[in-house]
């Protein structure tokens, strides 16, 4: 094979003229001919058995040429562009065949490469670490919220309702004295204060005593669901039956020890703000590398394929598909759920594509002009990660992953390293 030429038809577009020597063309053409030929009928002859010059005759070589082209030309353009040291990212290819007979083949194809991409200035970027102060309302706030998931339902009968309590209670609503329907339901459960119900309806319950029955008058909004409740004034006739509370533990030692593998309040207080340090600083530490994202894509000049993002856009949308399903839910359901349209999906992931494309070309740059290379030592490593990490065997890890491309992500990951590493990262005061 031979790469005649290589010329750039348009920005990101590249034209490439290739040979395909005889002995190469003619494999290909011997291929697709005993695949067609089996399926031929030729008079006097079982299928498949008729000699190959009666059928040439009978045929023509042309009538094997347009296969034998779809046969060789893949690999003939896999191995011209590798010649030509580009990568493209796009399969719509444009092909023209301007030879093709025993002597071989001549075909040009247009296609889609990564852009030139340009990048100054990675070094040396300025970023402040936030503040990761905890404070006591902190660690009493995430305390209180334990406290809450263990509080216990308790009856209270020596006070009237209050905001926050859990009313039971029987209602049926009228519309000029008329009941409408799903206005009514008894026994049911509502914890005051939670706005479940229409503007003023839980404000007027508030007040009243278990055993009591009373009316509650309100307005439907404008905007309610229900066409012919929109605007109408109603009365809701309310029989109370009982008041509930939520009564939250004490915060000692004994509460401690069931809840927690410490028994003092204290040791417990000091794990809950380590906890809570670890988790601010890593936090401050995402925004950060947010920080300096941000920055690393303001400085990357390419003029991007619109290949590419579409290409990022289906990868995301693969993904999103997978996390769903690990949560027994389809794609399409969620999209039916949520009356979304795949379109609409595509167009919310446009932006956070564009920008994983972008900083993907940045990083790949810097790669190449830092000279930054991985070691079979690094990828082993990360082979052996992977493995453990899926529960697989590394060989079966290494099948399934190719290693040229794992090691251009590790190589991308050194270089968010070689970035971090030469920042101007300062802490907030």
């Amino acid at each position: 094979m031979k790469l005649i030429s290589c010329t750039e038809e348009s920005t990101n577009r590249r034209k490439l003229e290739i040979e395909v020597d005889a002995d190469t063309f003619k494999a290909a053409y011997n291929k697709v001919f005993a695949k067609q030929t089996a399926k031929l009928t030729v008079p006097g002859f079982r299928k498949g058995k008729a000699p190959k010059a009666l059928i040439e005759k009978m045929y023509g070589k042309e009538a094997f040429y347009e296969d034998a082209v779809n046969e060789v030309y893949p690999e003939a353009l896999d191995w011209a562009i590798k010649e030509a040291e580009l990568e493209y990212v796009d399969d719509q290819i444009e092909l023209d065949v301007s030879k093709v007979d025993e002597e071989g083949l001549v075909f040009s194809a247009v296609i889609t490469v990564k852009p030139e991409v340009k990048i100054e200035g990675y070094k040396g970027l300025k970023a402040e670490r936030p503040c990761a102060h905890v404070s006591d309302e902190d660690v009493m706030k995430d305390i209180d919220a334990v406290r809450d998931r263990n509080a216990r339902t308790v009856v209270v009968s020596d006070r009237a309702l209050e905001n926050g309590d859990i009313a039971e209670f029987d209602f049926e609503g009228f519309v000029d004295d008329t009941p409408f329907e799903g206005g009514k339901a008894e026994n049911y459960t509502l914890t005051i204060g939670s706005g479940q119900f229409i503007p003023g309806f839980e404000d007027q319950m508030v007040g009243h005593n278990a055993g009591e029955e009373f009316d509650v008058n309100v307005t439907f909004p404008e905007e309610y669901h229900a066409e012919e409740l929109k605007g109408k004034q109603a009365v809701f006739k309310i029989k109370l039956h009982e008041i509930k509370t939520r009564e939250l533990p004490e915060l000692d030692d004994d509460f401690v020890k069931d809840i927690s593998e410490f028994d003092t309040v204290d040791e417990y207080k000091a794990d809950v703000r380590a906890q809570l340090e670890k988790k601010a600083a890593e936090k401050a530490e995402d925004a950060v590398g947010e920080n300096l994202t941000d920055q690393l894509i303001g400085l990357i000049e390419a003029e991007i394929p619109e290949a590419m993002i579409n290409n990022r856009i289906e990868d995301n949308i693969r993904d999103f598909a997978y996390r769903l399903q690990s949560q027994g839910l389809k794609l399409e359901d969620y999209l039916m759920y949520t009356g979304g349209s795949i379109d609409a999906l595509r167009e919310s992931m446009k932006d956070q594509s564009e920008r994983q494309v972008k900083l993907r070309l940045g990083l790949e740059q810097i790669v190449k002009l830092e000279g930054i290379e991985v070691s079979d030592e690094e990828l082993d490593a990360e082979f052996a990660k992977l493995a453990e990490q899926y529960q697989m065997d590394v060989e079966a890890i290494k099948n399934a992953i190719p290693a040229d491309g794992l090691k251009g992500d590790l190589a991308v990951e050194n270089a968010i390293k070689l970035v971090r590493e030469n920042a101007e990262i300062s802490d907030c005061e």
